[in-house]
């Protein structure tokens, strides 16, 4: 099962009412991404925050109202990004690398939160 808990209520219940959850069952991401074998603990933390955004991300396309659908995705691409910035912020050596992860988190969060209230308002009435 996808797991979805990156995305607020709305999108998951829009994305159940898709029949998704069916249709992406068994998709073994980590076997498409060819494991992770050989890779440091930095390459490692960011391929799980590229996974963990993937399969919500790409779920939030079968949701059937495209103003839905663009939030929920947006949401779950941000907090991919969120979470690659902070893998940067652990093991980046670059200091503007590091003070883009840093303005991508600031900049992203509340965009999330924005999107977020929009779908907690308007989630079900198209």
């Amino acid at each position: 099962m996808t797991d979805l808990s990156i995305l607020p209520q709305g999108c998951q219940d829009a994305i159940q009412q898709s029949g998704m959850p069916g249709m992406m069952q068994g998709m073994d991401m980590s076997a498409m991404m060819g494991g992770m074998e050989g890779m440091d603990e930095a390459q490692q933390a960011s391929m799980r925050a590229m996974m963990e955004m993937n399969r919500p991300m790409m779920a939030t396309h079968t949701i059937k109202d495209p103003d839905l659908a663009f939030h929920c995705g947006m949401i779950a691409h941000h907090a991919g990004a969120i979470a690659m910035a902070e893998v940067e912020l652990k093991y980046g050596d670059d200091e503007q690398s590091k003070a883009m992860a840093q303005q991508i988190i600031d900049a992203q969060g509340p965009e999330i939160e924005e999107m977020t209230a929009w779908v907690e308002e308007n989630a079900g009435q198209q």
